[in-house]
């Protein structure tokens, strides 16, 4: 049983701004190095390798190691799930113009992002609304594909069954999109349409954080087997 203590550990754990900062920078589900993420959050080497050591210990982030190089990531979507439920339930007051570099990312990150590993912002919020119109996603009777989804996923769109078999992960999940405040598709096929998304150049990265920006191959794609032709 988790005791008070364990809870208030995990608290603590995020109660550090720069060891929230490291933990929303990851959300993009890539691997950072340390010197990254100090310079995301704006603190020394040295601090940000004493965060990340306690961020490890307690089991949010993981550390990859290839050759000499060493990366630290989310723990798991479990995690990042947590992070966004969190972020999701803070009230979001008008931010007051930072300059315009700080407004265009901004913008680009309510736009689209990777939510982990799946869509998220008004891209992700669409999508899923048209899987839902389409009858792919049913909303109404919990979270979950229907035949005609799992056969779009699979058929149409050539995801291995495999891929989408029930495991320790959810094939389909709502989660709760921070600034949309409505629901976006995640779990398996969250994961696997993301995967699609930027493997066939529908979607492509802004940058090296988690905007994601539709191109003109995406806004095809969407018209043709969705039927959204207002996704910018």
């Amino acid at each position: 049983m988790t005791s008070a203590s364990d809870l208030a550990s995990l608290a603590a754990l995020l109660a550090d701004e720069s060891r929230a900062a490291m933990c929303l920078a990851l959300l993009d589900g890539r691997a950072w190095t340390a010197g990254e993420l100090a310079a995301h959050a704006g603190v020394a080497p040295s601090t940000a390798t004493e965060h990340l050591h306690r961020l490890i210990d307690g089991g949010l982030l993981v550390e990859r190691r290839q050759g000499r190089h060493r990366y630290v990531q989310l723990a798991g979507a479990s995690v990042a799930q947590l992070l966004e439920d969190l972020t999701a339930r803070i009230e979001h007051r008008p931010a007051t113009p930072r300059g315009l570099r700080a407004v265009t990312a901004d913008s680009a990150l309510r736009r689209g992002r990777t939510c982990y590993d799946h869509l998220a912002g008004r891209l992700g919020v669409a999508v899923t609304d048209a899987m839902t119109r389409a009858g792919l996603l049913d909303q109404a009777g919990g979270f979950a594909l229907t035949a005609a989804g799992l056969a779009w996923l699979t058929d149409t769109l050539g995801l291995s069954p495999e891929d989408l078999r029930p495991g320790n992960r959810p094939v389909a999940r709502g989660c709760l999109d921070w600034t949309e405040r409505r629901q976006h598709l995640a779990g398996l096929a969250g994961a696997k349409l993301c995967e699609t998304f930027l493997g066939n150049d529908w979607v492509a990265r802004i940058g090296s954080g988690r905007a994601v920006r539709l191109t003109p191959n995406g806004k095809a794609a969407l018209r043709d087997l969705l039927g959204l032709s207002d996704v910018d």
